[in-house]
């Protein structure tokens, strides 16, 4: 018998849920899109900073150069407490070839090492002497051989000529470069003698065959360097002299005869790290695992094999270490705007919250009247903005996974922790927001809301207390960064730019009054209702729009520290190339004390893009005469002729010691006829500490340019031609031999035309030509600072964007109620032009006040922290002290600092109008209806 209808359950109630999101899909769209690009650039982020970072280490240790990033085991050639035969016989390349293999397994992780470039062998220390006569000596010095036998020595060259090397310990083999050949005479045949160590009579090495390597710039050729080509060597003494260093490659089979020689032989195992496995959270375990190497357990493991006296070498820790100083260095400084613009997503997403409270604030308030509790509202709310933050957080999840990927396209090694951290705290905002706010602005039912404007509002005491206590965490977050520095990693203080942001978005909400009643009174007097209606209405906007007025300070704040800290890293790059310049470029000889000649001059001054050009006469280490006589210590200086004119313009212009040309006016007494003049007296300027010992006198300057007398007229710190560097300037027309050995160029020229320039007058080779923009590249040579610069990009893209976001939430908030406005106007005579006025009027109070406010926040900010921020590690890739700059500090940008105020405040009024536009293009017989809050 079937069931009759009554005996049938009832249909269950629609799910609150699913009906809410299905009656309101335009809203459930937008929060979602807010949450996934919030959640996207949240998770994106510490993949970004994750990538960079893994990609300086890997960049640091590829470009090393070899010698220093080798790892290089020696070990002492077996002593003479063993035979003669058991000495050679572990030396034997079967027996180096077994050692190298098993220290290969007991290289320690992370470390791992490329099997292509290692090599092992035997060498001597200390070079020997070549004995036989027909050697080239080019100032009567015999020259000096190094003595290795390199392993795959046939993979990694090319036969020239004859043969390869064999040979036994009796009867040594070697091959030599081909550089090596021509410079040292050797040919296949000839017999190169080195004194023994044993008897008297020398050992002589057969040179067999011409090699040419296959990769010159390979770490098997690039350690040691001399194995590729002879040097000239000096050896100083009373005068200057000359010899030759070169290298034997001797065969393997012949290694044991270096036991023989005077060159202290050892044997050496080689091996070149790699680095595409290392990530940027490898870095202490790789530090820890090279000192082990170097001295710890690891050590003891490898003395095991290659001998007690085993020996551990690289310079791999020390580039290690320089990552992680510049790596501390940077972060502090990427974390204050990770913070800034964190605090602004964070802020316009509970402005989101807000807006969706302030529309259904009738519906839940009339649900709560009729008995419905705080919580079964705050669920079912939880539950609407987690079916949609969830899957848009989540969707933002996968997407930051797929796009931002390791340096080598894959996901890199790269945790997931963070991301899905940073992911699941948008998500909890977003989702706890909306339930959170309606709770509290409906904690006691009520039928109709009061007024809540911002001219009647009055703090609670728990707001006071709130604002005291962000006031003191402000005060110490910036106390602990001018004192302390970014480089503690203190959160707090990284944070401090957002906290002063805070309490200045706090301040102008309690001031915001003030100015509104200062204008209510002339506006009265104005014709025309437009005026304070619009003020009224401004003021009578919702006391909530502290979050308007917080988000977009914060945005403007971000953005002018954000480019302040761009700014700061351009000057301090483009201070750091025109110190090294001296100019926008510099032509100089390569070997000093080359002249100029006057065809170059006249040929660069024409070169396109050179719009002066500044000839110098710069003589190094001129002894300095002293008031003090023969008792004071020597001092030298370079002594710098210059044409007053152009030098003074070209000081004008870097900054660098600027002075009147009228100081160093000439004398009329130089040239080739005043060499017996030794008596005029040139007026110089000297920097302090040559100045200082000059004093007020004339001293005799004894110089390659002449003999004559120097009176110090004026002292500056630095000067073009030499801007880190002690000086004596004086007018080249004074000088008895004036030859110009520098040009200082002022424009934008091409340096491939002005180095055609100087090869089409001089050759080749002669002169070097230095460009200020070359020097200024060169100091972004690692990932580190051009993915810190792209954060702080980000940032600031992401600042703009969320304060637009900002002003529309605030301009949406608002919608329906000026649209009930206009309407109703409209009906007693208000015109539609009338009306964009009215809109643009009320929103721009506000939108003025944040810009005011956030430009003075940002210019206050600068300055504020400036003393315990240091872009120097940013800006330039070497360690202080290494530079030509000591600092480089903080300072504010205009550009920075106006630009976005005015585009907030533009944005506001063009979205006002656009606001009215619409609601003047729709018909206000809705917004007319009496008691429809539809």
């Amino acid at each position: 018998m079937s069931p009759s209808r009554s005996d049938k359950p009832a249909r269950a109630v629609a799910p609150w849920v699913r009906t809410r999101l299905r009656t309101a899909p335009w809203a459930a769209v937008s929060l979602a899109l807010l949450v996934f690009v919030t959640a996207y650039l949240a998770a994106a982020l510490p993949r970004a900073v994750d990538t960079y970072e893994t990609e300086g280490l890997r960049h640091d240790i590829r470009t090393a150069a070899a010698r220093n990033s080798v790892l290089q085991l020696t070990s002492e050639a077996p002593g003479l407490e063993l035979r003669q035969a058991e000495r050679e016989k572990n030396l034997a390349p079967d027996v180096l070839r077994r050692q190298h293999d098993q220290v290969l397994t007991l290289i320690p992780e992370p470390l791992r090492v490329d099997p292509r470039q290692t090599v092992h062998g035997v060498r001597t220390v200390t070079r020997v002497k070549g004995l036989d006569p027909w050697l080239p000596r080019p100032d009567g010095i015999s020259p000096e051989f190094l003595l290795s036998s390199p392993s795959d020595l046939a993979g990694h060259t090319t036969l020239r000529q004859g043969r390869a090397a064999a040979g036994t310990a009796r009867h040594p083999e070697a091959v030599v470069s081909a550089k090596t050949a021509e410079s040292l005479r050797l040919k296949p045949g000839s017999v190169v003698h080195v004194p023994g160590r044993v008897s008297a009579e020398p050992i002589a090495v057969t040179i067999t065959g011409i090699v040419e390597p296959r990769d010159p710039e390979s770490a098997y050729w690039a350690v040691e360097p001399l194995v590729r080509a002879p040097a000239l060597a000096t050896l100083v003494g009373d005068e200057i002299k000359y010899y030759w260093q070169a290298a034997l490659l001797v065969a393997p089979e012949s290694a044991p005869a270096l036991l023989a020689t005077l060159g202290d032989p050892e044997v050496f195992f080689r091996f070149m790290p790699e680095a595409d496995h290392l990530t940027t959270r490898d870095t202490d375990r790789l530090a820890t695992v090279l000192d082990s190497v170097d001295g710890g357990p690891e050590l003891v493991k490898i003395r095991r094999v290659i001998g007690p006296t085993g020996a551990f070498s690289t310079e791999l820790d020390t580039i290690v270490g320089s990552y992680r100083s510049m790596r501390d260095a940077i972060n502090p400084v990427v974390a204050v705007a990770v913070f800034g613009i964190g605090a602004v997503a964070a802020v316009v997403l509970a402005m989101t919250g807000g807006l969706f409270v302030a529309r259904r604030d009738s519906e839940l308030a009339l649900i709560r009247s009729r008995g419905a509790s705080l919580t079964g509202i705050g669920l079912r709310l939880l539950g609407e903005t987690t079916g949609v933050a969830v899957p848009a957080a989540a969707l933002a999840l996968g997407l930051a996974v797929t796009t931002v990927r390791g340096p080598d396209g894959g996901s890199g090694g790269i945790p997931l922790a963070p991301s899905l951290l940073a992911t699941a705290a948008v998500a909890l905002i977003a989702m706890l927001v909306l339930p959170l706010r309606a709770v509290v602005v409906h904690r006691v039912p009520r039928l109709h809301g009061g007024r809540d404007d911002l001219l009647t509002a009055r703090p609670s005491r728990r707001r006071t207390v709130l604002e005291l206590t962000v006031l003191v965490l402000t005060v110490g977050a910036v106390a602990s960064l001018r004192l302390r520095g970014t480089a503690d990693g203190d959160h707090l203080v990284s944070a401090a730019p957002v906290l002063v942001g805070l309490i200045a978005a706090m301040l102008l909400v309690r001031i915001y009054p003030l100015p509104l009643r200062w204008a209510a009174r002339p506006a009265r007097r104005m014709r025309g209702a437009v005026g304070p209606l619009a003020l009224a209405r401004a003021g009578r906007s919702s006391s909530t729009g502290t979050l308007p007025l917080l988000a977009l300070v914060l945005a403007l704040a971000t953005a002018a520290f954000g480019g302040s800290v761009l700014a700061g890293v351009a000057d301090a790059r483009d201070r750091s190339a025109l110190l090294a310049v001296g100019a926008d470029a510099r032509i100089e000889g390569s070997v000093e004390w080359t002249p100029v000649p006057a065809e170059l001059t006249e040929k660069v001054r024409g070169t396109a893009g050179v719009r002066d050009l500044a000839p110098v006469q710069v003589e190094y280490g001129v002894s300095l005469p002293s008031l003090e006589g023969v008792s004071a210590l020597p001092m030298t200086a370079p002594l710098v002729g210059v044409e007053p004119g152009s030098y003074t313009r070209l000081a004008q212009r870097t900054g660098f010691g600027p002075f009147a040309a009228g100081l160093l006016a000439s004398t009329g007494r130089g040239g080739p006829g005043s060499v017996a003049d030794t008596d005029r007296v040139l007026p110089a300027i000297a920097s302090p500490s040559v100045a200082e010992r000059f004093g007020e006198k004339p001293l005799e300057i004894v110089s390659a340019a002449g003999v004559f007398r120097v009176k110090v007229v004026a002292v500056r710190s630095t000067t073009p031609a030499l801007p880190d560097a002690d000086f004596l300037l004086v007018n080249a027309a004074d000088l008895t031999r004036r030859v110009p050995t520098a040009l200082l160029v002022t424009g934008s020229p091409n340096a491939t035309a002005l180095r055609t320039a100087v090869t089409d007058s001089s050759g080749s080779g002669d002169f070097l030509v230095t460009t200020r923009g070359e020097e200024r590249a060169a100091y972004v040579d690692s990932p580190l600072q051009s993915g810190a610069e792209g954060i702080y990009l980000g940032a600031i893209g992401a600042g703009a964007g969320y304060a637009m976001v900002a002003v529309l939430l605030s301009l949406m908030q608002s919608a329906p109620e000026r649209t009930k406005l206009l309407a109703r106007l409209r009906t007693m005579g208000l015109t539609r032009k009338q009306g964009r006025r009215l809109l643009g009027l009320e929103a721009l109070p506000q939108a003025v006040l944040a810009a005011i406010g956030g430009t003075l926040v940002g210019w206050a900010t600068v300055p504020l922290l400036a003393p315990g921020i240091d872009l120097f590690r940013l800006a330039l890739a070497t360690a202080p002290g290494l530079a030509r700059l000591d600092s480089a500090p903080l300072r504010a940008d205009p550009w920075s600092l106006v630009l976005p105020a005015v585009a907030v405040v533009l944005l506001t009024g063009l979205a006002a109008a656009g606001q009215a536009w619409w609601a003047g293009r729709r018909g206000s017989i809705k917004e007319l209806r009496a008691g429809d809050a539809r």
